[in-house]
């Protein structure tokens, strides 16, 4: 099964070696994404709530470009630098998941790239 790179314009270009995503058969795998906007490659705001958000639009960007939606995704793994970030996130996560509730992890980190409050990656399935 041969690995497919997925890049879109819509979403911030990989701030090191690695893509915005990987296509393996049906599966979609998203690497971590940043609240950082795609033109600038600047953090949009200090606040968790902008970051999560644009965090978050990011990853929908790189599946759209993928062939998915938010529907589809299977696993979300979330990296806080602060967990006092937790009750904030959950309200913001749920707001754009809806009723979809994919397996998710949120693990408290001592630093993120560009001093990042929240970083989110994602598995989607096509099926």
């Amino acid at each position: 099964m041969p690995l497919k790179i997925v890049h879109t314009q819509s979403a911030p270009a990989a701030i090191g070696p690695y893509s915005q995503a990987i296509e393996a058969g049906d599966l979609v795998f998203v690497s971590g994404q940043l609240g950082l906007d795609c033109q600038t490659g600047e953090l949009v705001g200090a606040d968790l709530n902008a970051q999560a958000r644009q965090a978050l639009a990011n990853l929908k960007a790189i599946l759209l470009a993928a062939g998915c939606a938010l529907y589809q995704v299977a696993a979300v793994d979330v990296y806080l630098a602060d967990m006092e970030d937790f009750a904030e996130f959950n309200a913001i996560y749920e707001e754009v998941f809806g009723a979809h509730k994919p397996a998710r992890a949120v693990v408290a980190v001592k630093g993120l790239p560009k001093n990042a409050r929240i970083e989110l990656k994602c598995v989607a399935s096509r099926k």
